[in-house]
């Protein structure tokens, strides 16, 4: 599993100084982040029309490029996993696992509309899971679309209510977007789960619950 470099929010930093701080501790808690994606079922639900298996092949089907790219992600080689997830899901293009990794890597990159066009892929090959909307969240918050930001993370956390970092995440979206009292629940239904959640416990305190 990729687990994500501490990721930067200064194109909202710059934007709106009294939450640069929520957002920076927001950075923090997001780098922890490790989903298990391994249960993830990578067959559409309608047969897609078979294709020929690249040239390549042997050890090189989609899960065998899935996991060297993860490899390579994990050593900080970044281009080189790139290239091994493309490999993972032009020889699968429903790999749901290698869409949401490649998409974790774009956004690392600040390529946002990448990551999100790969989060929207993986989330419509596994609707009920939260970590592909809350992947498509935070880039949507680095550009600054808090409506769709909120929306993606209201369907987050009805389908993992126990996801501290997508009511953290739903805070900040309800907070930029002037909704104090939804912003507060959120926050607060974070801590209730995660107490040690400093981006949370600053976004609450902040707006004075």
């Amino acid at each position: 599993m990729v687990i994500p470099e501490p990721f930067v929010f200064s194109e909202i930093a710059r934007s709106g100084g009294r939450t640069s701080a929520l957002i920076a501790m927001l950075a923090i808690t997001l780098c922890g982040c490790s989903f298990d994606l391994s249960l993830w079922s990578s067959a559409p639900e309608k047969e897609a029309p078979a294709k020929a298996a690249p040239a390549e092949t042997g050890a090189g089907d989609a899960q065998a490029a899935t996991v060297r790219a993860q490899a390579l992600a994990k050593s900080g080689k970044t281009e080189e996993a790139l290239a091994e997830f493309d490999k993972a899901i032009a020889i699968d293009p429903h790999h749901a696992e290698a869409l949401y990794n490649r998409g974790q890597l774009y956004q690392r990159q600040r390529q946002h509309q990448l990551a999100i066009d790969d989060f929207t892929s993986a989330n419509g090959l596994t609707p009920q899971r939260a970590e592909p909307l809350l992947g498509r969240a935070i880039s949507y918050v680095a550009m600054e679309r808090f409506k769709e930001a909120a929306a993606d993370l209201d369907e987050a956390v009805q389908a993992d209510p126990q996801n501290a970092q997508a009511w953290t995440t739903r805070g900040l979206a309800y907070e930029r977007l002037g909704d104090r009292d939804k912003a507060k629940a959120s926050f607060a239904r974070a801590l209730a789960i995660r107490p040690k959640d400093e981006a949370a416990r600053s976004g609450l305190a902040r707006l004075g619950g």
